[in-house]
């Protein structure tokens, strides 16, 4: 049963001006993990990860219906990735029962979360 359902659409050009004022917001938005994956990509490919991570994360926030905040931090979501490829969501540090879809273009990233009991 489907027990919640986020979206998230981010413009990436938003985050690399985020990322022009300030540092900070890679080491709030991704885990140590999710940094170091970030880290082996080169240039362009490290903004669409950050934004995607962005988005699932957002979108990861809806389906639970708190939004970021309290009871719900961008540490708290982890998203790593099966041997296959396929994203796999963690929530304080345990596997999700549902599916994460990450995507993106030259100019947005988007992510869509689906939970289920």
């Amino acid at each position: 049963m489907i027990t919640g359902i986020g979206l998230d659409i981010t413009e990436i050009k938003k985050i690399e001006s985020i990322l022009t004022k300030t540092s900070k917001f890679v080491t709030r938005v991704l885990t140590k993990k999710e940094k170091e994956i970030m880290e082996t990509l080169s240039g362009a490919r490290q903004l669409e990860f950050l934004a995607g991570r962005f988005a699932a994360k957002e979108a990861f926030s809806k389906a639970i219906g708190t939004g970021i905040g309290k009871q719900c931090s961008f540490q708290d979501i982890e998203i790593l990735k099966e041997s296959s490829g396929k994203p796999i969501l963690y929530f304080k540090e345990k596997p999700i029962n549902g599916f994460v879809s990450i995507t993106h273009t030259k100019d947005y990233a988007a992510a869509q979360v689906i939970l289920q009991s």
